[in-house]
This record gives C-alpha cells, structure tokens and sequence, in this order.
C-alpha cells in the first residue's frame, strides 16, 4: 500500500517516512499543494497524511479538489495549529483522524493502517457548514487537544455527553461548542443549574406543569425539555439532581418521551442531551446517592476537562484572550510582559480558569501601565493569596448563609426552602453516618419526631440504607 505525505518540515517528514516504511507501507513525499495534486492525478494512493500549514497554502482548504479526485481516499491532517477551529475544520472536510503537533508517531502509524483499510471512512461523519466562530475555548496543550478532538467527534450526531472536570475549567463552554459546532445549532440551547433549584420544583422545571398540577400551578408551564426542542439541553451539576428526578430524568432518556407534572399526555422530546458535574459519580452510585442506570445513559461519550494546573503551557495565551475581551466590555487595554506571563504560570489556580479570567479583569482594571511587568503583578497576586486564605477560614453560621446566598441566588419566592435544604442536607447526612443509618437513634440525636425526620428525608431524597453499617 502507498501513502502521499505532504509535509514541508523535513524532519518530521523523515520520521514519518521511517516508520511507515518499517511497517511495510510505500511513501511518497512532496512537501506543496501543486506537487501533491499533480501526484493525485497520475497515481493511485492508499491514504493521504497533510500537514495544515504548507509552503504554497492551506492543507485544509484546498482539500475539496482531493476530494474531487478521490472521493474515497482517507485523509489524516496534521498541524501544529492545534486549535479548536483546526480540529473541527478538519473535521468537516470529512477527515479520517486529526493529529495535533506534537503526536505519537507509533499512534498515527496505527491509524494510517486503518485508514488505509477503511476507503472513506472519517472522524466527522461527513462534511457540514464551517464551525462558529468566536468560540471561548483558548488552549493548544496536549490535554485540551484530547478535548478538542472529542468534540469533532460527537458534531455530528446526538450522542448523550457527560463533561467531567473541577469547578472552574469551563464545562458550559464545551456544551456550547457541541452546540454550536453541531447540527442542531440552529435550534436553542438551554441550561440548567440542577443545583440552584429545590427539591420539589425540580421536576416542573426539567418537565413542565399543567395547570392545577399543584397549589400555585396557575397555568400551564412548558419545561426545559421542550423549551429546547431541536437544540440542546445542558444539565449542569447533575451530581446534585434528587433521587426522584433522577428516575423522570432517566425514563425521559429511556423512552424519548416526558410527561408534565399533573398531565396524562406523553410528549415526544427532540433535544440532545449534554450534562456536566464536578463531582465523582461512581463514589455516589456506590453509597445509592445517584442511579448507576442515569450514569450510564449520561455517559455514553465522556469529557474530561483538564484543571489549569495540568494545562499550563495555556495560561499565557488564556490571559491574553482575557485581556482582549476587558478590553471589549470597556476596560482598559493592557498587555502582559514576558516576565508577567511567566509568573502567572507559575501560580497554582485552584479556581481554575474561573479563578484566572476574573483575576484578569481585576488586573486589567487597576493596573497603572498599559503594560503590565512582573513588579506591577507581583502584589496583586499577593493580594489575590491573602483573599484565598480568608475565604478559607472555617466561616460562622451567619457568615456561612451570606456566602451560600452570594453564590446561588435562589429565585423570589425559593429562598427558604433552598436554604433549608442546603442546611439539612449535609446535617442530616452528618447524623446518618454517624448512626449508621438508624433513623431512630438520628431523630433522637436531633431532637425532632421520627416522622418528621422520614418525612424530610424522602423530600430531600436522601436514603438512610446507604449509611447501613456493612462488615
């Protein structure tokens, strides 16, 4: 079998050549566009490897007259781009595999063995219109590559899709690339903190109401699953979804259909499917804290996020795409020295790219240089780390509630019995594992009715079986 490698580095061509040979394959090199399409015109070809960038243009762009040509033949892109727009043009050409520089030469001999079996196979599933644009994904590390070709993957189907990663890495982000990037970007997309809704509207929320379904349903409330019907449903936070709305959750995927609370009617669903949490689901299916069948049905293409601690080669160029957008909302415009750059990659980030994007702001804000060098961030960033320390100090209960209030802002109307839950739920968990899941002994602990505790428990699905003593 012949391979065409079009790449204009010279060593990078040699290694390829070397070890394609050694695998009984016949290359022949060339390092432009017009040598390449000669060649395709007067020779049969097993697979085609392009790099992106060669000395006469775009490897990418002109691969619509290959196609011409050659319809079948598979094509493996190369490129030292390695964006998100890079990946997912490739992606719509129809390409077999999408390699970003640097790559594993044993992995891409592989995948030239199966490109050449496959005749017309690809990553993609077939050419579509040309990716958004503007897109907030910013990084060219080897993490965010795996990212970057996980989402070419599921463009173009509805696959359901689990992102995993801590809070702060940019989960929303990557639902709003599938979104945008895919087939159904013309429809809604529609996102839901599972979260920041209580217990008992969760249900109507996800679902929708008839009206009289309850005391205050005054009218008919159409629910998130059809508010995004032929777009895109984004369930962040799933980790935290009730037991009971796990079960409607999973019956809605199970059978592609839901039923509003108080209605008889079945409707038919037409939305993809995206959920996202920062939290260990296995651990949770393991104490009965979340259904093993959901996470299944969640997980059928999983995304792992990086945090920016194991990404930060990114952290300089991140910095700079927020630096640009200050400098769009009305901040000034300020540019990192060097220096600066250098010391921002070393600082640790727990709150991830959150935590970087709003230190930017900050900075872009008081800094009195429009550039800023390594002694004008110096203090900020000792600021930033005496912040950090307060916020870790153990808070008093008052304290504790203006906090939770700041951050979740629950709808007029929920406050309560939001509060109530956020309070009870880690309070009762308490007690449980210390009785080992004897509720007698935890109401006793408590000093409230038994049947009050049972009662609160079903309403916060929590389960006392999951704290049984086990030998």
């Amino acid at each position: 079998m012949t391979i065409l490698l079009v790449e204009d580095d010279e060593s990078i061509a040699i290694v390829i050549t070397a070890a394609l040979e050694a695998e009984g394959f016949s290359v022949v090199r060339c390092d432009s566009i017009v040598e390449r399409d000669r060649l395709l015109a007067t020779q049969e070809f097993s697979a085609l490897v392009t790099d992106v960038m060669l000395t006469d243009g775009d490897g990418i762009e002109t691969l619509g007259r290959v196609r011409e040509m050659h319809p079948d033949l598979p094509v493996i892109v190369l490129s030292a781009q390695n964006t998100l727009d890079t990946a997912v043009r490739a992606s719509d050409t129809g390409a077999f595999e999408y390699f970003p520089k640097p790559f594993d030469i044993d992995e891409l001999v592989r995948t030239v063995r199966q490109a050449a079996g496959s005749q017309g196979a690809s990553l993609g599933g077939g050419v579509d219109e040309g990716p958004g644009q503007g897109l907030p994904l910013v990084g060219r590390s080897a993490s965010m590559q795996a990212v970057y070709r996980m989402i070419t993957r599921v463009l173009r189907n509805d696959l359901t899709v689990l992102i995993l990663g801590e809070s702060g890495t940019g989960k929303e982000l990557v639902a709003e690339a599938i979104h945008q990037l895919g087939h159904r970007q013309k429809g809604p997309f529609v996102a839901v903190n599972t979260a920041a809704i209580p217990a008992d509207l969760i249900e109507s929320e996800l679902f929708g109401h008839e009206k009289g379904a309850f005391t205050g349903a005054v009218a008919r409330h159409i629910g998130k699953f059809e508010q995004a019907a032929g777009g895109t449903l984004f369930l962040d936070e799933i980790g935290d979804m009730p037991m009971q709305a796990q079960t409607r959750l999973l019956r809605a995927l199970q059978s592609g259909s839901i039923r509003r609370v108080g209605g008889r009617d079945e409707v038919s669903i037409d939305t993809r499917i995206v959920a996202a949490t920062n939290k260990d689901l296995e651990p949770m299916i393991a104490a009965g804290q979340f259904r093993e069948d959901l996470y299944y049905r969640l997980n059928v293409v999983p995304i792992h996020l990086p945090p920016l601690r194991e990404r930060a080669d990114d952290i300089a160029a991140l910095a700079r795409h927020f630096l640009a957008l200050a400098a769009t909302e009305g901040l000034p415009r300020r540019r990192l020295a060097p220096e600066a750059e250098a010391m921002l990659m070393r600082q640790p980030w727990r709150g991830n790219v959150r935590e970087l994007r709003n230190f930017i702001y900050r900075l872009a804000l008081l800094a009195r240089e429009d550039v800023i060098d390594e002694a004008a961030l110096e203090p900020m960033l000792a600021s930033a780390a005496r912040a950090e320390e307060q916020v870790d100090i153990p808070l008093d209960l008052n304290s504790a509630v203006e906090r939770w209030l700041g951050e979740h802002n629950p709808p007029p109307g929920t406050v309560y019995d939001a509060a109530l839950a956020a309070f009870e739920r880690p309070l009762f968990n308490r007690i449980l594992a210390v009785t080992g899941g004897n509720q007698l002994r935890a109401a006793q602990m408590l000093g409230i009715n038994r049947n009050t505790l049972r009662k609160r428990l079903g309403e916060l699905s929590i389960d006392p079986d999951s704290f049984l003593r086990r030998p």
